[in-house]
This record gives structure tokens, C-alpha cells and sequence, in this order.
């Protein structure tokens, strides 16, 4: 077992009698830190799959009375994908309001149990993400210089647990990964229409990672709507395939001020899509690889250890561009991404006009593992 960071957050937070919501991607190990966190074999646990409809039935408004009764004497209600069941949001809030239990449930769309969760469970939740596993969670696991070693291997197929713990079958794990749980929330809802359409948007994605996107040029590529592209786009990313940046803008002159970039959760996923599972030496895209690993890795390092921020990047007319941006406590801190270390790079003379009082770094191979773990 691969400890997760996780784990010990949740632990300490039970005594504060919320009821606890883990959300992330399908296979990322939801199911897996319930059962390192609780015995389901404990009497004192009422636990629920709700991928089983004998188990989503309790839910039904016939049944709910009754289940109600069931809970009396139990310390813990445990729900397994809690998405699949209906107006679950409000069911809970009566849960909270009637019993003394403790609440943990898990979720793989945060499009459907976040929207439904978020107005009657207001304070009454904490809400935690759980992502593919981390760089720090596996340097504890097998150690900071093993992990080091294996940095090639996580940029090109990813770390998502089943693909880690089973290396001698990592494409065929991807592309089994890939076909089943990309599209399975958004497609089953029946949010998007046209799955043909849904692979050609993530590929054009795939192969702009780290570049700004235009909606209009994507939809003339796949042959849709550029409002089309945006929703889908925008259920991608509830759905935990993607996130966007945006340009920081403190609206001087030259700044782009409504640019956006597109990157994947994981790596894995970005090359399945686009069938390229070749060695860094024989690639031509290994600073968007870089690029979309270590903002993905820091994505998960300030979530995990509770380090808000705002997450930006920035760009100027004349091409002038930071990789990423951070901006907490009213600081920017700015970062700058880059693969070859051979290669000098500069902070561009614009940015430290405009900020001068921004900490900035460059992040190399070298030296990049205290900016996604902690010392």
C-alpha cells in the first residue's frame, strides 16, 4: 500500500464533525483510502456502494425513512461514489441534522456531487481532492532518489496507481484507462452528445498542452461550435481530465488579459490520446511535457498540504511569457519551466518592470523536487 497524504489530513479532521467529501478522477484510489482509513468488516460502519443499485435504492424517497432508522447506533456512513444518487446533497443534509455520524463520501464528477452538495451541506462539508498519486507520496514509498530515477517513466505514462504499481503493462493499462473512464460520467448523463466529437476535441487538446487555445480554431478543427467547444471543455475539467489556466493581468498595456491554456491531470493520459508513448530522447515535445508534469505535480502539493493559491499564467503582446504564476497572500511568485538544462533562460525584463516585487525561480530537472514535496 501506497500511503496517501490524504490519509493523515482526513484523520486529523474527523474530530472536527464535518461530514467529508473526497472528489477526483475515476481509478485515482478513492475506494482504496476508505479501506485504509476504515475496517469495512466494523460494526460501528454502515458503508455504501452506490455503483449498486440494491445500495442506491436506500436513497429512494420509499426507502428513505427506513434507512434513516438503519444508521441509529452507527458511528460511520461511508458512500462510495456518491454521484449516482439522486438529490444526494439534500438527503445527506437531513442525514447530518438527524444523526450523530460521521459523513465520508467520495465522488468522481465534481460537475454532479459538488453542484448538488455545495448549497445544503453549506457549512456542514470539507471538501478534499484526491489526484493520480503524487511525487511526494511516492518518494515516501520508495524513496526521494528512486522516484528521481523514475522521472522520465512519470512524464511519458503518468501515475495513476494502477499504472505504477504495474509497470510491465502500462500501455495497455492506459488505453484501457482511457477508454473507460474519460468519457463514462459526462457520456452516461448524457451531457455530451457526440463522443466523436468529444476523442477530436481531446486530441487537439493533447496536442496544444502548454500553448494558448482558441475555441474558435478548435471547433473550425473538429467541426463544431466554438460554444460547444467551451462546454465541452468546461465538463472536461469538472470532470477532472483538465484544468485551464488563465493570464494574469494587473491591465498594463501589453498584457494578454482573457488567454487560457489547457493541461491534463496526467501525463499518461495526454500521450494515450495522442498514441505516443516514445523515450524523452526521441521526442519533440518534452517542454509541454515538463511543463504540464510539474504544474499538474504542484497542483497536487498545495492542494495536499493546504496551500491556497491562485493559479495563473502570463503573457504579453509581443510574446514576452511566464510559465506559471502563483499568487497567495497578496505576492506573486513566478516560475519559469524548463527541460534542457543547458539552455539559459531569463525572466523577461517586462515582467520584472511590471512586478518588481515578484519572487521568481527557474525549475529544472535539477532541482525541482523541493517545489512538489516537502522538505
Amino acid at each position: 500500500m501506497i500511503e496517501r497524504i490524504l490519509q493523515k489530513t482526513i484523520t486529523q479532521k474527523l474530530s472536527l464533525k464535518k461530514a467529508i467529501f473526497i472528489l477526483g478522477p475515476r481509478q485515482t484510489g478513492k475506494t482504496t483510502l476508505l479501506k485504509q482509513l476504515f475496517d469495512k468488516d466494523n460494526p460501528d460502519i454502515f458503508w455504501i456502494n452506490a455503483d449498486k443499485i440494491s445500495d442506491r435504492l436506500l436513497f429512494e424517497d420509499a426507502n428513505f425513512h427506513n434507512f434513516i432508522s438503519f444508521l441509529t447506533g452507527k458511528k460511520y456512513l461511508i458512500i462510495d461514489e456518491a454521484q449516482r444518487i439522486k438529490n444526494i446533497g439534500l438527503k445527506l443534509k437531513i442525514i447530518f441534522d438527524e444523526k450523530d455520524i460521521q459523513i465520508i463520501a467520495t465522488g468522481s464528477s465534481s460537475f454532479d456531487l459538488s453542484n448538488k452538495i455545495n448549497e445544503p451541506m453549506t457549512g456542514r462539508k470539507l471538501q478534499y481532492k484526491l489526484y493520480p498519486f503524487s511525487f511526494e507520496e511516492l518518494a515516501r514509498a520508495f524513496g526521494t532518489f528512486e522516484e528521481y530515477k523514475n522521472l522520465k517513466t512519470r512524464l511519458i505514462y503518468g501515475s495513476y496507481p494502477d499504472i505504477v504499481l504495474h509497470p510491465e503493462h502500462q500501455e495497455e493499462l492506459l488505453q484501457n484507462l482511457a477508454s473507460s473512464y474519460l468519457y463514462k460520467d459526462i457520456l452516461e448523463w448524457d451531457l455530451i452528445k457526440n463522443s466523436d466529437k468529444l476523442l477530436k476535441l481531446l486530441k487537439a487538446l493533447a496536442f496544444q498542452v502548454g500553448s494558448q487555445i482558441s475555441y474558435n480554431e478548435i471547433a473550425q478543427l473538429i467541426g463544431t461550435t466554438s460554444k460547444t467547444v467551451e462546454n465541452y471543455i468546461d465538463l472536461l475539467e469538472k470532470n477532472f481530465v483538465i484544468f485551464r489556466l488563465h493570464s494574469y493581468s494587473n491591465n498594463q498595456r501589453n498584457e494578454l488579459k482573457k488567454s487560457k491554456k489547457i493541461y491534463f491531470y496526467d501525463n499518461g493520459i495526454r500521450n494515450v490520446l495522442i498514441h505516443n508513448f516514445n523515450l524523452p530522447e526521441w521526442r519533440n515535445d518534452m517542454g509541454a511535457l515538463w511543463e504540464n508534469y510539474i504544474i499538474s505535480e504542484r497542483i497536487k502539493f498545495t492542494e495536499y498540504h493546504q496551500i491556497y493559491t491562485n493559479r495563473y499564467f502570463w503573457r504579453t503582446k509581443n510574446k514576452q511569457e511566464i510559465d506559471y504564476i502563483e499568487e497567495r497572500n497578496g505576492k506573486l511568485y513566478a516560475y519559469e519551466f524548463k527541460w534542457n538544462t543547458r539552455k539559459k533562460v531569463k525572466i523577461p525584463n517586462s515582467f520584472l518592470e511590471y512586478y518588481p516585487e515578484a519572487e521568481t525561480r527557474i525549475i529544472n530537472p535539477e532541482n525541482y523536487m523541493d517545489f512538489i514535496m516537502q522538505k
